[in-house]
């Protein structure tokens, strides 16, 4: 494997490992707080995550390549507002799209056909992403000052079960 795609998999990896441990401080967080559902929400969106980081993982493997694991950061143990944290997460998604976006870019042009066509699958993905994050923001900002609202907000986004094929379902919204 060519050695600038093997380091471009271990930073898409790093990448899905932090959004994996965020999502699960945030769940924490949200819990904290009583937002059972919500909790939830980001419990299974840290599984999904780790999904991703492992698919990753494996297709390195398979092409020959190695797996460099990095330490993490550790994450804060508070996020502010339910909107506040949503909003984190949609500046996180973007940032996952665009460190995508850059991948794709580099492996199209030394035509790499088999890392481009992994890479498509999460830059697919990743519009359902934002577009789920987007809608949660866009609905703690009209149930911001109505405690029923966020409320039922919670519950909804508590309804989130996983899926038989890959552990998780699609982000709620």
């Amino acid at each position: 494997m060519n050695e600038q795609i093997q380091q471009l998999i271990n930073n898409l990896i790093q990448i899905e490992h932090v959004s994996s441990t965020l999502y699960l401080a945030m769940s924490n967080y949200m819990n904290k707080l009583n937002l059972r559902g919500m909790g939830t929400w980001f419990r299974l969106q840290s599984e999904e995550e780790r999904t991703h980081m492992l698919k990753l993982m494996d297709y390195l493997v398979d092409r020959g390549g190695i797996v460099e694991l990095k330490p993490l950061s550790a994450q804060p143990s508070e996020y502010g507002t339910p909107l506040e944290t949503f909003q984190k997460v949609l500046e996180h998604e973007q940032f996952v799209t665009n460190s995508y976006r850059q991948a794709y870019d580099y492996v199209n042009q030394v035509n790499d056909q088999q890392t481009l066509v992994i890479i498509q699958e999460f830059l697919k993905e990743q519009v359902d992403e934002e577009a789920q994050s987007q809608t949660i923001v866009d609905r703690l900002k009209l149930a911001e000052n109505n405690p029923a609202a966020l409320l039922i907000l919670d519950q909804e986004l508590g309804q989130r079960k996983p899926t038989a094929t890959s552990g998780t379902a699609p982000a709620a919204g």
